[in-house]
């Protein structure tokens, strides 16, 4: 069996693979969506999910435009545009991530334009909750239309004020703290009324469908999941795209549980509390071409004369996985590397760990390349060996094929008898490679998913690891390498047509790859130049033993 030609072609149908995949998602046909003018984001009412009882309604009526007003919250890490209706967040820019590289405009994942919504609702619906009321959402008063995190403060708390015809004071507050992207979201509920104040606390993610301004054509981005995500206590991790929602609303009751809208690199995402029974749910506005998944809590009741405080967390920010598993279970899991998960995390953890060490990425994709081909060596030994045994053993086959001729049965106990004879397994050079490939296939969504290998340099002329080489060197150079390893390998193949299709591989690969991120191009060829030092190694081994001359005769 040609162990180098099934590799080639296993990983020739991995790239085809994901050049479909980005193909389908440029051609399959897109949800219409409704045409709204430049004011239909900013008046529009605002969906608001009915609470666990009949008082509670949805609001068919908003507040004016013009008694509403928009407030900032900046620190170090976001900076928060506040909607005082309902006190939404309509904008969030991510401080310490730029739009594009050497931008001087940050990344920006919520936002609520005239052609794309992407915001984080919250409020408070039932019987007396002030967004659950027939008025409109409330529009709550703060004392500043500008709140940052001083030098030396550790944390910034923003409060907004909205008291009812009734008297309930209902103080809504955003919690900031430095060097993290978790912001607190909660409720304090003063009830000075001679009854008792029923609420619910819910948290929701709306975005557009289709967004206009998504780049395509990167590689990188062929298999980068966008729309919403949750986690319950009966699944870890679920992803819940937009079609599902458009054919059936989401419906789960689960202790804890958080909701989330994906995105490559960044992920917003409601963490409900964490000891409540809270109930996942989904909505589709067909009219306005958006999706909302969101979060309720469990209904609260305050005494007259009591206060009581209800709260949430809102986690804007880059999938840092430490982070995001620091904030909620299994929030690290928007990371999403595939059902070869339990390979691609220790990967992950072995880039990082390197990268600690020598800074550059660049330069940690080597050494990982490096470590990771050490330790598949003994494979790669057998795997050649295994080959050299088969080459050595054609002009015997060739004997068996002549003196049975078309008798597959006397040809295959032939065969068997001078494998065992000869002490050669037939599948030596397969079932290595079998190994071999997840791996790889793991390294390739650990790279995919990183968000640290956005906008980082390696050196010279490659200033992003995570889009293609400008220039194209290393898609040449890994061309170069592949066609060093395929002149360097032992081949049985004899058929002329064969022969042809071997020989533009690394053609068809140089193609493929000038597409390809850098980071992932440069894995590949550090990895075709660790093959090619270790073949050459191995069948110089084998020369000295004698197997690899006789191989050759």
């Amino acid at each position: 069996m040609e162990s180098q030609r099934n590799i080639l072609v296993i990983a020739l149908l991995l790239v085809s693979f994901l050049i479909w995949q980005q193909w389908q998602t440029d051609k399959a046909p897109q949800p219409e969506v409704a045409q709204q003018s430049s004011q239909t984001s900013t008046d529009d009412a605002s969906f608001v999910p009915e609470a666990d009882q009949a008082d509670g309604e949805v609001p068919t009526d908003v507040a004016p435009a013009a008694s509403r007003r928009l407030v900032t919250i900046t620190t170090d890490s976001l900076k928060l545009t506040i909607d005082t209706r309902g006190g939404d967040v309509v904008r969030a820019e991510l401080l310490e991530h730029d739009d594009e590289l050497n931008s001087d405009d940050k990344f920006v994942l919520l936002s609520n334009g005239s052609n794309f919504v992407n915001v984080a609702q919250s409020g408070l619906i039932g019987r007396d909750g002030p967004d659950g009321s027939a008025n409109g959402r409330p529009v709550y008063h703060t004392e500043q239309t500008s709140y940052q995190l001083a030098d030396g403060q550790d944390s910034l708390t923003v409060p907004m004020t909205f008291t009812n015809d009734q008297g309930v004071a209902f103080t809504k507050t955003f919690t900031l703290t430095r060097d993290n992207y978790v912001v607190k979201v909660g409720y304090v509920i003063d009830n000075q009324s001679a009854e008792p104040v029923q609420a619910q606390l819910y948290g929701q993610l709306k975005q557009s469908e289709v967004n206009p301004n998504e780049e395509g054509g990167n590689m990188l981005m062929a298999s980068a999941y966008r729309g919403p995500a949750y986690s319950s206590s009966e699944t870890r991790y679920t992803k819940y795209d937009f079609k599902s929602v458009r054919e059936a609303n989401l419906n789960q009751t689960t202790a804890g549980g958080w909701v989330s809208m994906l995105q490559h690199y960044f992920v917003s995402a409601w963490i409900a509390p964490k000891q409540e029974q809270n109930q996942l749910y989904s909505r589709s506005l067909n009219n306005q071409g958006q999706a909302i998944i969101g979060f309720k809590a469990p209904l609260v009741t305050v005494a007259p004369g009591s206060e009581q405080t209800v709260s949430a967390d809102l986690w804007l920010g880059p999938k840092l996985q430490n982070k995001m598993a620091a904030a909620a279970e299994n929030l690290d899991l928007t990371v999403d590397y595939g059902w070869l998960w339990f390979i691609a995390q220790p990967l992950f953890k072995l880039l990082h760990f390197l990268q600690s060490f020598v800074v550059n990425w660049g330069l940690a994709i080597v050494l990982t390349t490096f470590v990771v081909r050490g330790i598949m060596y003994p494979l790669t030994k057998a795997q050649y060996t295994s080959m050299a045994k088969m080459r050595m053993l054609q002009p015997k086959l060739a004997a068996l094929k002549e003196r049975h001729g078309d008798d597959r049965q006397k040809m295959s106990q032939g065969m068997m008898e001078l494998y065992k004879k000869e002490k050669v397994n037939p599948l030596g050079g397969c079932l290595p490679i079998l190994v071999q490939m997840p791996i790889f296939i793991s390294l390739y969504w650990v790279l995919m998913e990183s968000v640290e290998l956005r906008h980082a340099p390696f050196f010279l002329w490659i200033d992003d690891l995570s889009v293609r080489d400008p220039y194209f060197v290393l898609p040449i150079l890994m061309g170069v390498s592949m066609f060093m390893i395929q002149k360097m390998s032992p081949t049985t193949v004899t058929d002329p047509m064969q022969q042809k299709v071997m020989q533009f591989m690394p053609i068809i690969f140089t193609f493929f790859f000038l597409w390809f991120p850098a980071g992932l191009t440069l894995y590949w060829l550090v990895s075709n130049v660790v093959t090619i030092t270790q073949q050459w190694y191995i069948f110089r081994q084998l020369e000295k033993k004698g197997l690899h001359s006789k191989a050759a005769s």
